[in-house]
């Protein structure tokens, strides 16, 4: 196991390089200057030239990405255009709320959609599985932006019991209760989004597995169902669903962007938003790399639960 993720490091190299390069394409070649987002109007031509000579946007686009390039070897993903302060000191004030909200959201999707995705495969056909499976298509076809707003008009302005966004109480204590009212009504935005796809995943996966033989064989020896639902078949239809739950991390965090938007979370979904309308293409730049980074690292994390959820699964 130990070599092959040596291997899977060592490629994940190069990998990176190309989405460096891909990505410093794509946001240097958006039209459009920095520079005219944060300067008067008014200014003078000659001053603009000189700031853009200061950032280095005067120099050949394979200058500005070697730059960055040598930049991000020492450690560091340059300035932001827009503040001067260090990308890495901004990206790192802004990670933590983000991994706090998307790690929560997925655990409770974990621990509500294999349970009930068990239970409805388990029941098929039954009415609570026509409940689940609707409930399901509804959760999956509904807009996140727009479950948000109704969440915030029902609990927030109607019923005047949770807040409407941000991640503390302005002026008010930073204790754990207040922490936990702001976050409920994001959680629960992302969790429904989660457990409203995932539920048909697990489901279908254990409906293919409970129809497998040698199910009917322990069954028939008298095992109980619970062993036989939870030890036998679950245990081999875990490889789609970890594959399936995996995939989900990426995508929370562009979900993300659109539910801190909604809720002004103060995380790197807010930050992706204020660095496009401000042109700010290092803190993109590092943003997208650390994107990159972390799925890479979800595929490899992925193949190890792979190898301990099947143990027939080899790697050479």
């Amino acid at each position: 196991m130990l070599p092959y993720i040596v291997r899977r490091l060592l490629i994940a190299i190069p990998v990176l390089i190309g989405i460096t390069i891909l990505n410093f394409c794509i946001v240097n070649l958006a039209p459009g200057n920095p520079v005219d987002m944060f300067i008067d109007p008014n200014t003078p031509q000659q001053l603009v030239e000189a700031k853009k000579e200061m950032l280095g946007l005067n120099d050949p686009l394979i200058i500005q990405y070697f730059k960055w390039l040598w930049q991000l070897l020492q450690g560091g993903f340059g300035y932001s255009f827009s503040s001067f302060a260090p990308v890495t000191h901004i990206i790192g004030e802004r990670i933590g709320p983000t991994l706090m909200l998307t790690s929560i959201s997925l655990t409770l999707g974990l621990l509500i959609a294999i349970p009930i995705g068990i239970l409805s495969a388990v029941k098929q056909n039954t009415r609570f599985d026509y409940i689940i499976t609707g409930l399901s298509f509804i959760w999956t076809s509904m807009p996140q932006f727009f479950l948000g707003l109704g969440l915030i008009y029902l609990f927030a302005l109607h019923f005047k019991i949770l807040p409407t966004g941000g991640m503390l109480t302005i002026g008010g204590d930073d204790n754990f209760a207040d922490r936990i009212k702001h976050l409920i009504l994001p959680v629960s935005v992302l969790t429904i989004a989660i457990i409203g796809k995932k539920i048909r995943y697990v489901r279908a996966s254990m409906l293919d597995v409970l129809k497998q033989d040698y199910l009917r064989t322990a069954r028939a020896k008298g095992l109980h169902a619970f062993i036989v639902t939870n030890k036998h078949a679950l245990r081999n239809a875990l490889i789609p669903i970890i594959t399936v739950f995996g995939m989900e991390i990426p995508l929370l965090l562009g979900g993300s962007i659109i539910i801190e938007q909604i809720f002004q979370w103060p995380g790197i979904g807010q930050l992706t938003m204020q660095s496009i309308l401000s042109r700010d293409y290092p803190t993109l730049m590092g943003l997208n790399f650390i994107a990159a980074i972390i799925v890479l690292a979800t595929n490899l994390f992925m193949d190890i639960l792979y190898f301990v959820a099947d143990p027939r699964v080899k790697y050479n």
